[in-house]
């Protein structure tokens, strides 16, 4: 399958780049230690300069905080924590004015405890609101109903002494879930999306989208016989019952259709499924899902060539057999930030890699600067998947949600020098920081700001093709039917750690050269000769070789 789409006949969320921002971090305008909405509006700006096309803010719905906004208790208000209606509005009027699309996450799968819908729901079992709720009764010995397990660990059941049933919650027992095989669920769900349309919200992100159905019946779910102790319970039971069930994907086309409604509008799905499967909630010309179900696979594979070339042909042969389009993503708020995953020294390849892909990359705030996992004292943990799984390691998210680095100055100027921020700073804010790189045009937000406009410039990047490269020792690279006549890495070592791969649209191709290792590796392609480079990761960079953890790319004649 070719694309003979022009730059111009593509939407803005396939031609663009997505910055997700997490409000509390990014800036606080009161100096209450949490970032809020005017705090981002002053920073438009800085934003509109990264040469990014939209901002999707993590929740900033009104929330007793318990997931940090992800129970929500009033779909269609803004916690004051992060201002107002008429704060919001703002912001979204001096975004659009900066050519800059703002997207919402939305929460459908459940709500906060707090909500009124649920403060109903649980007054009684013959209240109207009761069904919006998924309820059951005491097992036989009166324990649980099942063996449905959540995601923050322990059981996804709570009691509700007052009514004498237990409520379902996947996550903390303050996020109970709204049962989608109500109608009158639905309905309100896909009101929350008008509302939101209705003052200029372009996009939405829609949290734990494949988790929407459950089995009607309640079953028990398989035991994993690959579980081990100390790893999250919530990994002791394969999830047949409570993920990607076939009616999701009707409960989906219901809210594409609301989007459908207004011009112009999008959803991007979060789904963590194998390839094939997530793609199946894109859905279909004649009934579509998401325009973007969350390709998290980069985030999830080993970090060498072979493993990502491997992911990148197989993820955009799926693409490309499905019609859907494709998306990237290195980073974000339950992720551990890539630099830290990746090492420091492979962060420029790994930034490179994410905005030359073929389709739409997410970036996440910070990662232009090369923002590393922050320290949390034990005293400071917030992250509630952390404080129920204190014997797991690593299942915090506290690290990679600390304030953004703005300057050098305390707290990074991210809030006032005598205010406590909700997180503490990463440690590295004062040599790593928007106000130092700004000035540097070899620093890593430069570098970021120059693959941005070769990405937006290039036709062949915004909507070319992908051909991935052999790199084997003494093989020639090739593109296919044709190869570059020859031209060879000279390896010498099996997996030498290259990716190489051409983007290609109307005669105008770009070369892609990444080197996953720290070793040199000397380059005879003689295609070279006539190219011209575009940019590298390091100064300095010629035509016969590709040194330790460098990025290349090249026009090609």
């Amino acid at each position: 399958m070719t694309h003979s789409l022009t730059a111009g006949q593509l939407k803005w969320w396939q031609s663009g780049i997505i910055y997700q921002i997490y409000p509390r971090s990014f800036q606080d305008s009161n100096n209450d230690g949490i970032g809020d909405l005017n705090g981002v509006t002053a920073r438009l700006d800085y934003l509109a300069s990264l040469g990014v096309t939209a901002i999707w803010f993590s929740p900033i719905f009104t929330s007793p905080m318990k997931d940090f906004g992800y129970d929500v208790a009033d779909y269609k208000g803004i916690d004051p924590l992060f201002g107002t209606l008429d704060d919001f509005d703002t912001l979204v009027r001096e975004a659009h004015a900066r050519g800059l699309k703002v997207m919402l996450d939305f929460v459908p799968n459940h709500s906060s405890d707090e909500h009124p819908w649920f403060v109903e729901a649980r007054s009684s079992r013959d209240n109207p609101r009761r069904d919006w709720y998924m309820w059951r009764d005491p097992a036989p010995d009166g324990g649980v109903p099942n063996n449905w397990k959540s995601f923050f660990g322990g059981s996804a059941w709570t009691y509700d002494d007052a009514t004498g049933q237990y409520y379902l919650h996947q996550f903390v027992s303050g996020q109970p879930e709204l049962n989608w095989a109500n109608p009158d669920v639905r309905r309100e769900m896909a009101d929350t999306l008008r509302f939101w349309m209705q003052r200029g919200v372009d996009g939405f992100r829609v949290d734990v989208i494949w988790l929407l159905a459950k089995d009607p019946d309640y079953r028990d779910e398989p035991r994993n016989p690959d579980w081990r102790p100390g790893q999250p319970e919530h990994n002791s039971v394969q999830h047949i019952h409570t993920q990607d069930l076939p009616l999701t994907h009707a409960y989906i086309r219901e809210l594409r259709a609301a989007l459908d409604e207004f011009d112009d509008r999008m959803m991007v799905g979060e789904i963590y499924l194998p390839i094939d499967t997530l793609l199946t909630y894109a859905g279909t010309p004649d009934a579509p899902e998401c325009h973007l179900p969350f390709n998290f696979h980069l985030i999830l594979t080993p970090w060498n060539a072979a493993d990502i070339r491997k992911l990148v042909d197989e993820y955009d042969a799926a693409v490309t057999r499905s019609g859907s389009w494709p998306n990237w993503v290195l980073g974000n708020h339950d992720q551990h930030r890539f630099a830290t995953r990746v090492g420091r020294e492979q962060y420029r390849a790994a930034q490179t890699l994410l905005l030359t892909l073929r389709g739409t990359p997410t970036v996440y705030y910070g990662d232009e600067l090369g923002m590393e996992d922050g320290f949390i004292p034990a005293d400071r943990v917030v992250d509630p998947a952390a404080l129920g799984q204190p014997d797991v390691p690593g299942v915090g998210r506290d690290p990679e949600r600390t304030p953004m680095q703005w300057s050098a100055e305390p707290h990074a100027g991210f809030t006032d020098a005598h205010v406590q921020p909700w997180l503490p700073v990463a440690e590295n804010f004062t040599a790593v920081n928007v106000a130092a790189q700004d000035v540097d045009p070899a620093s890593d937000l430069n570098y970021f700001r120059t693959l941005t406009r070769l990405r937006r410039d290039s036709a062949a990047l915004t909507l070319g093709t992908y051909r991935s490269l052999e790199t084997g020792a003494g093989q020639p690279i090739q593109t296919g039917p044709t190869a570059l006549t020859g031209g060879s890495f000279e390896n010498t070592q099996a997996g030498s750690g290259v990716f190489a791969f051409v983007r290609e649209h109307e005669g105008e191709r770009v070369l892609v050269l990444l080197n996953f290792g720290a070793q040199d590796v000397p380059l005879t392609l003689p295609e070279l000769h006539g190219a011209s480079l575009l940019l590298s990761s390091q100064d300095g960079a010629g035509a016969d070789t590709l040194r330790g953890n460098e990025a290349q790319l090249w026009r090609l004649a």
